[in-house]
Formats: structure tokens, C-alpha cells, sequence
């Protein structure tokens, strides 16, 4: 199973990718339409999309764009908490001895956090 996990920014997008028990990131996208977004999801071919749900106001905006993905590429979607994930990311970033520059915003390393967090969930054997 191909799993793709986004963190949703309203600037960046961070994506991961899981074809087994490990999550390993795969890049980051600019923001710049739920198009451009659909067309890169498209091509990755997956079987599921896990996307990090935020508290606040952007949670209505990540839940929208699921149903996005539901409606028009129809791949299921599955949401996991992404309460500190860029925090968790950024410890894992210094301990790999990255520098700060490539640490400061590393959306496709948040998105790894999330969707390992997924796997761990629901996938333990």
C-alpha cells in the first residue's frame, strides 16, 4: 500500500511517502491552488492520503481540501493529529545534524513525523 502524508501550510506543503512500515519525506510544494495539488497527488499514485489535522482555524481549511481529495481524485483519506509535529521534526533535524538553515522550515520532514505517527497507530504488529 502507498501512502502519501501532507502537512497543509497556507504557503508550503510538505509531503511524505510510506510503502511500508516507514514514513520517509518527499519534498515540499508551494501553495499555490488545490489543482496544482490534486495534479501532484495524481502522479504519486497512492492508495490513501494521511493528512495532518491542526487545532484552530486551519483545521477546516485541511478538512476541506480531504473532501477535495475524496470527491475529485477519489482516495480515501485518513486525518492524525499534527499537535507538535514541526517541533518533533525540527528535534529530529538537529539530531541528524542538519543544518539550521535546512531545519528552520522543513514542512516534508513535519509531514514524515505525521505520517509515522499514522503507521505506528495502525499498523503495529
Amino acid at each position: 500500500m502507498r501512502i502519501l502524508g501532507i502537512d497543509f501550510g497556507l504557503s508550503n506543503i510538505g509531503l511524505a511517502i510510506a510503502e511500508g512500515p516507514l514514513a520517509e519525506p518527499l519534498g515540499q510544494v508551494k501553495w499555490q491552488s488545490s489543482e496544482k495539488l490534486m495534479g501532484f497527488i495524481s502522479n504519486q499514485n497512492p492508495d490513501l492520503i494521511v493528512l495532518g489535522l491542526p487545532e484552530g482555524h486551519l483545521a477546516s481549511q485541511v478538512e476541506t481540501l480531504g473532501d477535495q481529495i475524496k470527491t475529485n481524485l477519489g482516495i480515501a483519506v485518513e486525518y492524525q493529529d499534527e499537535t507538535l509535529s514541526t517541533h518533533e521534526a525540527k528535534e529530529k533535524l538537529v539530531a541528524a545534524g542538519k543544518p539550521q538553515k535546512k531545519r528552520r522550515l522543513d514542512h516534508a520532514a513535519a509531514a514524515a513525523v505525521i505520517l509515522q505517527a499514522y503507521l505506528d497507530d495502525h499498523y503495529q504488529s
